[in-house]
């Protein structure tokens, strides 16, 4: 199925470039917390790569596309490399970075629900699946910094939330036999705007109902999830 939606070098195409974003991301954080070259290159690969490689995992795609494809090994370093020398000027394009990462995340929760479905689950696990490839492997990077997952915390802005909408709108698509090349784009283009509209008017998840704790809100960091 994934390969009706796209053809494979376009496919391919897409998946670097949503794991090098990815991995500027995680490369960023890493900086950010004064690691060395080779604990940037882990933060970096891992978020890129978690996602994806949980999802293979879980479905029992192997080896994982992460070690079957060596662009996609290489890719994560490449960032690296560019983050390490250059990023003082990495950081100022944020913005930049920030949009390419939402266009990542729209892409990954929809391209890892289709291929879990392929795999043989049930469209609830898929979406879930989805979900997970597009934000794993922040939730990783985060761990490994010793920072509570951004995807948990109530000060930032939705990102999961984009993410499952986009593997929702998949799943009723397969289950009403609608799922085409121009379905799965305008799920891909949803995740991504609703994202951007979350990064734009700081847009949040509701908190416990008459919430009574007095935990204050923590200064706002400028790193993309």
């Amino acid at each position: 199925m994934l390969h009706n939606l796209f053809s494979p070098d376009v496919q391919h195409a897409l998946d670097l470039v949503g794991i090098f974003v990815f991995a500027i991301s995680g490369a960023l954080l890493a900086v950010r917390k004064n690691f060395d070259v080779f604990g940037i290159a882990v933060l970096a690969e891992v978020t890129a790569l978690g996602g994806g490689l949980f999802r293979d995992l879980v479905i029992g795609a192997v080896p994982p596309a992460a070690f079957s494809d060596l662009g996609y090994f290489l890719m994560p370093l490449i960032a690296t490399v560019l983050v390490f020398f250059l990023h003082p000027q990495v950081e100022r394009t944020q913005t930049a970075v920030n949009v390419f990462d939402a266009a990542g995340l729209g892409l990954f929760c929809v391209t890892g629900t289709t291929k879990a479905y392929d795999y043989g689950l049930g469209l609830t696990s898929s979406a879930a699946l989805g979900l997970a490839t597009a934000v794993g492997g922040g939730v990783l990077r985060d761990v490994l910094a010793n920072e509570v997952p951004s995807l948990l915390r109530w000060d930032r802005d939705l990102y999961a939330v984009p993410a499952i909408v986009g593997a929702v709108m998949v799943v009723l698509c397969i289950r009403f036999d609608m799922l085409n090349p121009f379905t799965s784009g305008a799920a891909i283009l949803t995740a991504f705007a609703l994202r951007l509209l979350a990064l734009r008017y700081h847009w949040r998840a509701p908190r416990a109902w008459n919430r009574r704790s007095s935990t204050r809100e923590e200064p706002e960091k400028a790193t993309a999830q």
